[in-house]
């Protein structure tokens, strides 16, 4: 009799055990979540970025940012407001989503009125001094399922929001050198699959980076992050973005994502 109960005891807890597996994802159907998340097939909004320093001097910079689908492949453009003396810098993206392809990236900067490609060798410099990269940029509140593998670490609460935690690595040298990271963490609310928070290294392993995603609610029906919070550990930099007067349902016209519209704006 004895017997029998230790051997159900231990069937039962294999049994659980088993079940506690079939339910957990991997990293990258975690990854696969915030991908494919619907983030409408078109978006106008107001972005509001502030750049502080580690003494806590504070610049401004207001944008107007498209984005819009085009089947699986989307485009985003960004178009400077504010302050005067940066007005008319536009930045414009084309993230294809054929494996091995890579973005086109365009950025206008009015002082030398010009035009210049961003390479994707260049996706992981700073933007506009921002401590967001190009790529980050582009990504939104998504991960990479093409330039990462990932890895399923636990589950977690963030904010009040139970999230799961996955750990990506760069699938090669060269994309890691692209990205500027050896390692990304993120959380990813289970409810709604946006990423609440991320935690950036850079190639020599150093702890570069972390990302706070606040005030998310739907708009239009779908779930949008208002606030997100960058500090860089190695400046002591912190930028805060700031979204408002999003718009999912006006539509965005085709020729404001062309490289004319860059130089002459929206």
């Amino acid at each position: 009799m004895k017997n029998l109960k230790t051997n159900l005891i231990a069937f039962f807890g294999i049994l659980l055990y088993t079940i506690s597996a079939w339910a957990q994802p991997s990293g990258m159907e975690v990854a696969r979540m915030t991908d494919k998340r619907d983030d409408g097939e078109f978006v106008t909004q107001t972005l509001k970025m502030q750049l502080i320093d580690k003494r806590g001097k504070q610049r401004e910079r207001i944008t107007q940012t498209f984005r819009k689908y085009y089947g699986k492949e989307r485009r985003q453009a960004i178009f400077y407001l504010e302050p005067s003396n940066i007005r008319g810098t536009a930045f414009l993206v084309y993230d294809y989503p054929e494996k091995g392809k890579d973005n086109d990236q365009w950025l206008y900067l009015p002082a030398l009125r010009k035009t210049r490609r961003i390479s994707a060798a260049n996706r992981g410099d700073y933007f506009l001094g921002t401590d967001m990269t190009y790529e980050d940029i582009n990504l939104g509140n998504k991960l990479s399922v093409e330039d990462y593998d990932y890895k399923y670490l636990k589950s977690e609460m963030v904010d009040g929001h139970e999230s799961y935690v996955i750990e990506g690595i760069p699938v090669d040298d060269k994309t890691a050198k692209e990205l500027g990271y050896s390692k990304v963490q993120a959380w990813v609310d289970i409810e709604n699959a946006m990423i609440r928070k991320a935690e950036y290294w850079d190639i020599a392993g150093n702890h570069l980076k972390t990302l706070q995603v606040t005030d998310i609610r739907k708009v239009d029906g779908i779930w949008t992050g208002h606030t997100l919070e960058i500090l860089n550990h190695k400046t002591g930099h912190k930028t805060i973005f700031t979204f408002s007067d999003v718009d999912y349902n006006s539509t965005v016209p085709d020729d404001i994502f062309t490289e004319e519209a860059l130089v002459i704006g929206y």
